[in-house]
């Protein structure tokens, strides 16, 4: 059975776009070094496994981000908490737009993503470390 939805995830990151403040990957590697900017990773554990990690970025899963960045959360991480700007990636950007979007109307600030996540961090030259076989089916 097909279903039809209002909204397309097309369309919802679309939205969050144009919301948003983003980075190409030239300047999102500029930023890396940066002590006011924390590069945050929200793609899934076994992603970084096998493609490698963005050195001194702080992984939050995707399923979590709400409940990290919310100080009344049990699950609260204080990263969130520091004087910084957050910078999401995730794979190829769709999902970090979407987080970027849900962290910034929770009141985080200031945030932004990387335009063609990881893989665009990775074709820039950016720095990567550890990561294993290449997935036949990659996210």
């Amino acid at each position: 059975m097909s279903r039809s939805l209002k909204v397309g995830v097309k369309e919802l990151v679309e939205r969050a776009k144009a919301e948003i403040k983003e980075y190409t990957a030239a300047e999102a590697i500029a930023l890396a070094g940066d002590p006011k900017v924390q590069l945050v990773d929200i793609r899934d554990p076994r992603e970084l496994e096998r493609d490698g990690r963005v050195p001194g970025a702080f992984h939050c899963p995707r399923g979590m981000v709400e409940f990290w960045i919310d100080p009344a959360s049990p699950y609260y991480k204080p990263v969130f908490g520091e004087d910084k700007m957050f910078v999401f990636f995730c794979a190829g950007g769709l999902r970090s737009a979407l987080t970027t979007k849900t962290a910034q109307d929770m009141g985080l600030a200031p945030v932004a993503h990387i335009v063609g996540g990881f893989g665009a961090w990775k074709a820039a030259g950016g720095p990567i470390e550890g990561g294993g076989a290449p997935h036949p089916n990659p996210l």
